[in-house]
């Protein structure tokens, strides 16, 4: 989460802000500045309620309990590897059909895809129409691209690092309430897990009817940016690219024409220039983090609550405490993500060690969960293992996006999401899947647990290389730019999160 430390001040201060005069009152704000308040306010307060969803957290105990009877071994090994896979299968193209159809039908698609996920829930039988809700997942987890990245649609960019905060904000908000009030319902309200599931599929409902409403942007990130720069935005990366092509080409009078011809060239100097950009060594750390880090991460997050059915498994719905464990994780996970925005050190020299010691950390973690007996212990280990995730991620985001355009860095982080949800989809096939290994659950925490001490092992031999060096050159590291002036000039970049 990329948490909004101070608010860079507008290039064009001169134009945008009111003159302070003696005597004079300030204007009144106008149409356009109110249209777009409005909106904002609006995807915000769409962003909050469509995480309203307060049977999620309660859905591995619903499928293992009397209402559906699945087995564990059908969860584990059939059910929920669909779900990684499917997340490969669409990720790639719905990151460029939100881009060229401009946000609002894939964040419609979202929205049915919820409804799917829900009905299938309730109405569901087999193994079979599991599978198709693990799919409908992936898409929904696809889609959240179109959320985060529609933002800046609206607003100029002078203001992108607020509403980015205020956008991610919203989500956290979200998650967390949905969590309370189903840890609630289900402990004081004593409601069902299908209960719940039909109240889910009323909110999810409710989001689709909210999205309906959302204004359709002009103008997106790289397919469509002619309107913007007749309107007078500044030209960005692509823009430049276009322009030197349709000089190239003489058609500097038919700009439309000449779009849909250099699309596809110009999208393939952006990966070149990918390509150079990654020989930087702190590029490259960085990435390598995302990559197996977060595959990592994300494997032990769909697979936690299949661990805590086999550590307790209750029969009484009350002592199942799933949404709190998930609030607690999400409100540790943005303290920790706000207080890595005011951690100063030499990354240079100290990033490799830092990843190091949080990655033996997690592995630590991990062990301690496969291992105790006392579900009160597993869910804290849990808790701090996402903590130390979400604080390396804003701390990823600043290293990565240095010195970069927002649209290299948003190819960046849709690559490196890219290869990393490949590496889990690896993993699963020969860990998960039955068709593999077919581990159940506490065999496949082991082979988490040795993945992330390797990682820690190879973190922490970079980190003593480094330190080797630095110590025989006797040089200072390389000087890292403020913080502030990154996020001005790419503050998109945390929109393509895995």
């Amino acid at each position: 989460m990329t948490v909004a430390r101070r608010e860079p001040l507008p290039q064009h201060s001169a134009v945008t802000m009111p003159q302070r005069d003696e005597g004079k009152k300030l204007p009144v704000e106008t149409a356009p500045e109110q249209r777009w308040k409005l909106q904002v306010f609006y995807l915000c307060f769409y962003g909050f309620m469509t995480q309203i969803r307060p049977g999620e957290s309660f859905i591995t105990p619903y499928l293992l309990g009397r209402d559906k009877n699945f087995t564990r071994e059908e969860v584990t090994n059939e059910i929920t590897p669909v779900l990684t896979y499917s997340y490969l299968v669409v990720l790639v193209p719905i990151f460029l059909l939100t881009d060229y159809l401009r946000y609002k039908p894939v964040l419609v698609l979202q929205s049915l895809s919820h409804i799917s996920i829900w009905l299938l829930l309730v109405l569901g039988t087999s193994v079979l129409a599991m599978q198709l809700m693990e799919f409908f997942y992936g898409v929904t987890m696809a889609a959240r691209i179109a959320y985060s990245s529609y933002i800046f649609s609206l607003v100029a960019p002078s203001r992108y690092q607020r509403m980015a905060s205020y956008s991610r904000s919203s989500v956290l908000l979200g998650v967390f309430t949905s969590s309370v009030l189903g840890q609630l319902c289900v402990t004081l309200g004593s409601v069902s897990f299908l209960t719940l599931n039909y109240v889910s599929l009323g909110f999810v409902t409710f989001g689709l009817l909210l999205t309906l409403f959302l204004e359709r942007p002009k103008r997106s990130l790289f397919f469509n940016r002619a309107e913007a720069a007749c309107n007078g935005a500044a030209p960005t990366e692509l823009d430049k690219m276009a322009g030197g092509d349709k000089m190239d080409s003489g058609d500097k009078a038919d700009g439309g024409k000449v779009m849909g011809g250099w699309r596809q060239a110009v999208l393939c100097r952006m990966l070149r220039e990918v390509c150079t950009v990654a020989k930087q060594s702190r590029l490259q750390l960085w990435s390598f983090w995302w990559i197996f880090n977060s595959a990592g991460y994300y494997l032990v997050l769909y697979y936690v609550q299949i661990l805590w059915n086999d550590i307790y498994p209750a029969r009484d719905n009350q002592r199942v405490y799933n949404g709190g464990v998930d609030a607690a994780s999400t409100l540790l996970g943005a303290i920790a993500s706000f207080a890595a925005g005011y951690l100063k050190i030499r990354w240079a020299l100290w990033s490799a060690l830092v990843i190091g010691v949080v990655t033996a950390i997690q592995a630590g973690l991990l062990l301690l969960m496969n291992t105790t007996g006392n579900i009160w212990l597993c869910y804290m280990a849990y808790v701090l293992f996402r903590g130390s995730y979400q604080f390396l991620v804003p701390i990823a985001i600043f290293q990565i996006a240095t010195s970069l355009s927002k649209e290299l860095c948003a190819l960046i982080f849709g690559v490196n999401t890219f290869f990393g949800t490949v590496l889990k989809t690896i993993i699963t096939i020969i860990v998960a899947d039955k068709r593999g290994l077919g581990l159940s659950v506490h065999p496949q925490f082991y082979v988490y647990f040795g993945y992330f001490s390797l990682l820690a092992l190879v973190y922490l031999l970079m980190a003593t290389v480094v330190v080797i060096r630095h110590s025989r050159n006797a040089q200072p590291p390389e000087l890292i730019p403020i913080e502030g002036q990154v996020q001005e000039k790419s503050p998109e970049a945390a929109t393509v999160q895995a």
